[in-house]
């Protein structure tokens, strides 16, 4: 056959070859759905999300059961403080977080003027003295509007549940005592126990001052409704110094975080309510005497802290700066990280009641 008469027969062929090709393809995608177009557009789209992800923005919840699940904790030497109330969490959460995130590092810092508590560690935070916070009681509209003057908002995150616990003398022979009469007693209208069905002795209170952190803050705030203490009431500086005070005083009171009161052999707690209908103990019962102690010790309440039929419970709170920088992305971090399972298993352990 000549050249002539062999170009338009393979013409023909290639024009069949393709046109076999493209039915082939669109009986494809009739058959199985499958868009080319859509699927780059996803593939793109999928892309230019994971790139537009950033860690110092992140707020999710925690992604997993233990500390090594969390993303986004950041690597460096991160400074917090705040208040007395969360020393049984510094003590024994934060260094186990230490032990599973070794780049995660934690160090607590006492204010540089004043005494320790919430107040001075939200300070601290707003004057860029810390990159975190901890706090026995919720932000204050005045905190939040001077961390508004320094250009960012603080965000507080609650990680657990506390109540304030009433030690007294473990002779004392009373059944507990209303909010009312607690109020009473504080602020100097109630003197001695023969007026809330006790003996005649006359009480002792005892309190830390209004500006030594969250506890004494919601105190005030919450029982004595913003009015002064009472003449009657003796400050102490530390929790540890009014504990021995009521052990050694019959007539003695004084109020405390829960896991700093309910366990104790020197003193004992008292059940609270709304009225004298309903006393709610702090401690699990049956209550465990002085004479049991230290071999046995009194148990948080937890369901009664948890379903707040206790009268007097309150958040503990992660304080994060609200800057879109690294502090933001650590407060996070460490409020996730007491989020998980295992955190708040070992907020337990600690004393305090968890939040989830």
């Amino acid at each position: 056959m000549s050249q002539k008469n062999e170009t338009p027969v393979l013409v023909l062929s290639l024009l069949i070859t393709v046109g076999l090709i493209a039915g082939g393809l669109w009986w494809f995608t009739k058959k199985s759905g499958f868009d080319l177009g859509k699927s780059t557009d996803s593939q793109s789209k999928n892309s230019a999300d994971n790139n537009s992800k950033t860690p110092q923005s992140s707020s999710k919840e925690p992604s997993g059961s233990t500390f090594a699940s969390v993303q986004n904790v950041p690597t460096g030497l991160f400074t917090y403080g705040g208040s007395t109330s969360w020393a049984p969490i510094r003590l024994a959460v934060d260094s186990a977080i230490q032990g599973v995130r070794p780049e995660f590092r934690l160090r607590y810092q006492e204010p540089s003027s004043g005494n320790r508590g919430s107040g001075s560690g939200i300070k601290s935070l707003i004057d860029g003295q810390l990159v975190f916070a901890q706090s026995s009681r919720p932000v204050e509209d005045q905190e939040l509007a001077r961390a508004k003057q320094r250009g960012f908002d603080l965000k507080q995150i609650p990680v657990a549940i506390d109540g304030l616990a009433i030690a007294v003398n473990p002779n004392l022979n009373i059944p507990g005592l209303t909010v009312e009469e607690l109020r009473s007693i504080y602020t100097g209208k109630i003197t001695n126990w023969n007026q809330v069905r006790g003996s005649d002795i006359p009480i002792k209170a005892y309190s830390r001052r209004i500006n030594d952190g969250g506890t004494v803050e919601i105190f005030v705030q919450d029982i004595l409704g913003g009015q002064a203490f009472g003449s009657n009431v003796e400050f102490i500086s530390t929790t540890t110094q009014a504990l021995e005070k009521v052990a050694g005083s019959l007539g003695g009171i004084y109020y405390a975080s829960a896991p700093e009161v309910v366990p104790q052999c020197s003193i004992k707690s008292l059940p609270l309510g709304r009225t004298q209908k309903e006393y709610i103990a702090p401690y699990q019962e049956p209550f465990v005497s002085p004479k049991e102690c230290p071999n046995k010790r009194n148990k948080l309440n937890i369901e009664a802290f948890q379903s707040g039929t206790y009268p007097i419970t309150r958040n503990l709170f992660v304080v994060v700066k609200q800057n879109g920088q690294i502090e933001q992305q650590a407060g996070l971090a460490y409020a996730n990280l007491l989020l998980t399972e295992q955190g708040q298993e070992l907020i337990t352990q600690t004393g305090f009641v968890k939040i989830r």
